[in-house]
C-alpha cells in the first residue's frame, strides 16, 4: 500500500462508521447549498434526512468500538470532528437555507457551532477525569452535540409545511441594522445547554 494510504491501516471498523457520519453531514451541507441554488425543497429535505442517518452511524461507531474493544484516541478525535460537521455545521447550514439569514441569525448560528466545538473539545480533555474506576465516562457535562437532531426535526416540519423563507414561523424583526428571526433562538438555547457545566446527563 502506498505511503500516503498508510494511515488507513490504523483505522478500526468503528472508525469507518464515524467517517460515514461525517459523509452524511457533508452531504447535508451540500444539499442545503443546492437548495439555495435551485430552490428545490426536495434537496433541502434530503439534506435534513441525512442528519438522522448520521445520528445512526454515530451511535453505531461507539457500539462497534465497545464490541470490538478497539477504542482509541484516534477514534475519539475522529468522532468529535465528524460530530462537528454533522451536528454543528450541517444543522446551521440547513437553518440558513430555511431562511434564518438575517445578520443576528448569523451571529446566533455561529454561536451555536462555536458551542458545539467547545463542548466536544471540553469532553475530550475531561473524559479521563470524568471516567470512574471502570474507565468509562458516566455522564455528560452539558447536552451532547447530537441532540441538535431535534433542531433539524423542527426545521423539517417547517419545510414540510412550507414555513421557510419569508413564511418562517414567528416571522422576523429588524433590530438595529440587521434582521432577526425569533426561530433562531432554539439554536441559542441548544448551544447554551451544550456548554453548561451544571447540567449532568447520564451516559448510556
Amino acid at each position: 500500500m502506498p505511503r500516503h494510504f498508510s494511515m488507513l491501516r490504523e483505522f478500526h471498523l468503528a472508525d469507518w462508521f464515524t467517517l460515514a457520519n461525517a459523509f452524511c453531514g457533508t452531504g447535508a451541507i451540500f444539499a442545503a447549498m443546492r437548495f439555495l441554488q435551485d430552490g428545490e425543497v426536495r434537496n433541502l429535505m434530503i439534506g435534513m434526512a441525512l442528519i438522522p442517518l448520521a445520528f445512526v452511524f454515530d451511535a453505531l461507531d461507539g457500539r462497534v468500538a465497545r464490541w470490538r474493544k478497539s477504542s482509541s484516541t484516534l477514534g475519539r478525535e475522529l468522532d468529535s470532528l465528524a460530530d462537528v460537521i454533522s451536528f454543528g455545521v450541517a444543522p446551521a447550514a440547513l437553518a440558513y437555507a430555511c431562511g434564518l439569514q438575517g445578520g443576528w441569525d448569523w451571529v446566533v448560528l455561529s454561536y451555536f457551532v462555536g458551542c458545539g466545538v467547545s463542548r466536544l473539545a471540553r469532553y475530550n480533555v475531561t473524559a479521563e477525569a470524568l471516567a470512574g474506576d471502570e474507565g468509562k465516562v458516566k455522564y455528560f457535562e452539558g447536552t451532547p452535540i447530537p441532540t441538535s437532531l431535534l433542531l433539524v426535526i423542527v426545521l423539517a416540519v417547517a419545510a414540510w409545511q412550507g414555513a421557510i423563507g419569508d413564511q418562517l414561523w414567528f416571522g422576523g424583526v429588524r433590530i438595529g441594522p440587521w434582521l432577526f428571526h425569533p426561530m433562531v433562538l432554539m439554536f441559542a438555547l441548544s448551544g447554551s445547554l451544550m456548554i453548561s457545566k451544571t447540567l449532568h446527563i447520564p451516559k448510556p
